[in-house]
This record gives C-alpha cells, sequence and structure tokens, in this order.
C-alpha cells in the first residue's frame, strides 16, 4: 500500500530515525532537524509573545531545546523549564541542551508565570506510563490559565499508538515528524492535538525498505487505482446487480441503502422485501427494483440468480430468527456479503456461527454497540477491528468519529475525514450501500470498505450543516466526479 499515508507506531518510528542516522545524517541533526519546524510554525501562527517550553529527560525534549534556541534567534522572549536535572541529559538532547544560553529552571507551575504560549515537549509518542508529578501538575496548570499548548510529536499523555489519554491536555497545534501515528486518528487523541502538522526532517523514503507498516490513514491515494471505471462497452449487468434485503415495518434503512449502492454505480439495485411491503417500497422507489416475497423459499430463489454480483443485509431488518436465516442464506452463495446492524446483532447469542459461515469475501459495518455483541475482545479500536477482522475472515469497520478498516491479514486503515455532521440517523445504512455498491462493481471489501468510508465522509462535508442520511446518496457523484472515479475507461 502506498507509504505516503503510512501510519507508524513508536517502535516504527525509532528503527526510522536508527536508519535514517545509518543513512548519513548525524543524531544530532536530525534533533536540529525535529525541533527547528516547531519555531517555525510557531512564528507562522502567532505575534511574538512570551513561550516557555517545557523539556522532558529524552529526545522530546532535545526537540524542545533546539525549538527554544530558534525562537529566541528570532528575538522572542523564551524561557525553558526542565523535568530533570540538567546534568543527567545524555547522547543528542545534551548536546543540544548545550547550546542553550539561557536560563533552565524546574518544571514546576510556576514556571508558567508570565508566559502566553506553552511548548510541551516533554514526553513523545512512546510514552506507556500515565502522566504524573510535576510535568501533569505543570500541564493541567497551562490548560486551567488558557494558555495556548503547542505540543512536540504529540500531547505529553497522549498514547501515540492507540490515541489513549493518560493525562494530557488539548493542544493547539501539533508538530510531529517524518509520519503521523495512529494515535494523531484515533481518538480521544485526535481531539487533543488541535492542527496537525508534519514535518520533513529528512528521513529518506528507503527506510520503508526495511520499515513495513501496516496501517495507514484512509486516503484516495490507496484506493483510487481500484475503483471501478465504466467501460465503452458495458451494460448494466457488467456494472453488477446489486441486492439489498428490505425489512418491515421499518422500510427507510434499506431504501437508502439501496440508493447508496445505486449512486456508487452499481448497474441494477434490487430490494426483496416481504410481499406486506411491496406497496410501501414501490411507492418510494423508482429505479430501484422491488422484488416481493410472498411464500417460503422465495429469497433462496432469488439468490439463485447468479446475477446479483453483492449482497446487503441488516438496515430496517429486524433483529431475530428470521433475519439470522437470511444472512446465513446469503453467506451460503459465497458472494460478495455486507452485514450491517440487525443482521450482526442477530447473532449476539451465536456468533460463532456466523463466522463459521463465511466463505467468500465479507464486509461487516457495526457501530461499538454492535461490535460488542460479537466479538469479546479488549484494547484499542486499532487492536479490537484487527481481532475481529482475524476471527471472522471478514473485513470489518468499526464505525466512528475514527472509523477503522481492518483486513484478516492484519492491514488497517483510520479514517479521519468524517465530519461530526454525519452523527445523524440513518448515516451508517447510506455506508453500507456504498460498500454494496463497489462490491457488486468487483471491487475487493478492504479497499471497497476503505472508499466507500471516505466517500461517505467527503459526501458529508460537501453538504454542511443540516444533513440528512437521505442527502448522502445524491452527493455521491459530484465526490466522485472529483476523484476521477466511474469514469470512462
Amino acid at each position: 500500500m502506498n507509504p505516503l499515508t503510512a501510519l507508524l507506531d513508536a517502535q516504527q518510528m525509532k528503527e526510522a530515525d536508527r536508519l535514517t542516522v545509518a543513512s548519513g545524517i548525524p543524531g544530532v541533526a536530525l534533533m536540529e532537524n525535529a525541533g527547528r519546524p516547531v519555531a517555525q510554525e510557531i512564528q507562522k501562527r502567532w505575534a511574538r509573545c512570551p513561550v516557555v517550553v517545557l523539556c522532558g529527560p529524552g529526545s522530546n525534549g532535545g526537540d524542545g531545546f533546539v525549538a527554544a534556541r530558534r525562537l529566541a534567534e528570532a528575538d522572542w522572549p523564551v524561557r525553558i523549564a526542565l523535568l530533570v536535572p540538567r546534568e543527567s541529559l545524555h547522547g543528542d538532547a545534551a548536546y543540544h541542551a548545550g547550546l542553550w544560553r539561557g536560563p533552565v529552571e524546574p518544571m514546576t507551575p510556576a514556571a508558567l508565570d508570565g508566559a502566553a504560549l506553552v511548548v510541551d515537549a516533554i514526553f513523545g509518542a512512546g510514552l506507556s506510563r500515565a502522566l504524573e508529578g510535576p510535568a501533569a501538575q505543570t500541564l493541567a496548570a497551562a490548560a486551567a490559565r488558557k494558555l495556548t499548548i503547542v505540543a512536540v510529536d504529540v500531547p505529553s499523555g497522549l498514547m501515540g499508538d492507540t490515541g489513549a489519554d493518560v493525562g494530557a491536555v488539548p493542544a493547539a497545534l501539533t508538530i510531529t515528524c517524518f509520519r503521523k501515528k495512529p494515535g494523531h486518528l484515533l481518538q480521544p487523541g485526535r481531539g487533543l492535538c488541535g492542527e496537525l502538522v508534519v514535518a520533513d526532517i529528512g528521513t529518506p523514503e528507503s527506510v520503508f525498505e526495511q520499515v513495513s507498516p501496516n496501517t495507514f490513514e484512509n486516503d484516495p491515494a490507496l484506493w483510487t487505482h481500484a475503483l471501478p471505471a465504466l467501460q465503452a462497452d458495458g451494460n448494466k449487468y457488467t456494472r453488477g446487480h446489486a441486492l439489498v434485503w428490505g425489512g418491515y415495518p421499518t422500510t427507510g434503512a434499506a431504501r437508502m441503502a439501496a440508493r447508496a449502492a445505486a449512486r456508487s454505480g452499481a448497474g441494477l439495485t434490487t430490494i426483496a422485501v416481504p410481499e406486506v411491503a411491496l406497496s410501501v417500497y414501490a411507492a418510494a422507489l423508482t429505479s430501484i427494483m422491488v422484488n416481493a416475497l410472498a411464500a417460503p423459499g422465495d429469497f433462496e430463489r432469488l439468490l439463485a440468480d447468479r446475477r446479483y454480483s453483492g449482497l446487503l443485509i441488516g438496515p430496517g431488518a429486524g433483529v431475530g430468527d428470521a433475519t439470522r436465516t437470511h444472512t446465513l442464506e446469503m453467506l451460503n452463495t459465497r458472494r460478495a456479503t455486507v452485514l450491517d446492524a440487525d443482521a450482526l446483532s442477530s447473532f449476539h447469542d451465536d456468533p460463532h456461527l456466523l463466522f463459521g459461515a463465511i466463505a467468500g469475501p465479507c464486509v461487516m459495518t457495526p457501530h461499538e454497540g454492535e461490535f460488542v455483541r460479537l466479538f469479546d475482545v479488549a484494547g484499542d479500536k486499532l487492536c479490537r477491528a484487527r481481532f475481529a477482522a482475524r476471527l471472522s475472515d471478514a473485513v470489518v469497520v468499526i464505525k466512528g468519529s475514527d472509523t477503522v478498516i481492518a483486513a484478516p491479514d492484519g492491514r488497517a486503515i483510520v479514517n479521519a475525514n468524517a465530519p461530526a455532521s454525519l452523527a445523524t440517523a440513518g448515516a451508517g445504512d447510506v455506508l453500507g450501500g456504498i460498500v454494496l455498491g463497489l462490491l457488486a462493481q468487483g471491487m475487493e471489501p478492504f479497499l471497497a470498505s476503505a472508499a466507500a468510508v471516505w466517500l461517505h465522509g467527503a459526501a458529508a462535508d460537501a453538504f454542511g450543516p443540516g444533513l440528512l442520511a437521505e442527502d448522502l446518496p445524491d452527493l455521491l457523484p459530484g465526490v466522485l466526479r472529483g476523484l476521477g472515479g466511474l469514469v470512462a475507461a
């Protein structure tokens, strides 16, 4: 996958730094390259003001010494507060501390007196324990005083690998190096970082010959090459036939999902509905076909038509034995299948029955509540998504403001383009429909899921405030047009 969107955990970033030094860039130069952008980004955004730089005992603190020196050289009033005795510093951090000509005071809340801006260079992404003592007290005091906080790498107290908060306070700006980390995008970390800047510090792309990331930020660069393209000699069947199970009496969810599948490019879209619901669906849909099921076995006979290339069940289906049966019938076809909402919850008492039935391409799109009904696993969102994908042998999409898409082989993508307006009833049903539409056209499940999640967010962003879920399908063509997707090949 595209390394430009790679998210590196703390160990991978440490290895990238080691390889960079081995390539000929000295460690002291790398630290200079990391600290300099901190000063530059501050100067771009704020007028000259009193600054206190809070420095920790390791390389993050060394970056802070560089930033302080650079700001002082630009005639900014700067002070440094250090968490440990100066003589305990070692290596590159000690070298850069030696270049600082100003005073160094102990890190206490009193060090904030007179400051308007605070640089948090205490701990980086590798922190593995709760923030405590003078570091925690000083940052808490800075937040209480409503001082502007700029974080180096991550806000101290934020775990870079998981986004977990172990004592961090919100930053207005975070400057990190080379690549983002998972914790920059996973909540609550994303909300604590403020504006995020990734600085080029000279790390060569060749590090990816030895560093092999398996976590990525969702971006069109990952999947535009795989978007379905219209063919000049194609027809509606070559563009795929999407089939949605339509529930009753809750009908809106399946209708929105079906329209999303069609707007995502499926050549035909059909909703299979109980006969009693035919008039409701038929009156509300035009280009979407409605197939009424009147007798036992009708659904199995419908599924025997091999022209259905993508299947979806869950939105408005109802939780119970009937939905469980229809889900298993879909999975038995071994065709690309999307399982959402009630299709997942219907297996809460026997999830392994569901997992054992997955023998073909499958995508699950649970929100957190649906996820915990199926998977008994603790940990951060990336860890849980990967576990679920391995266990079920399906692509698992855990929805939310930081949606995670995980494949059974361990690859994972974190999405970051979803606006807050997507927190509206029915938005998840539309997402399931977009995944379905792409799968029906032959897109592979992991990339189809990532594309659908990104398109979903971009469509919501294009609409702005006041969004309703039913607005989303009609926004998809404009987003796809902007990407060059679904164009003639």
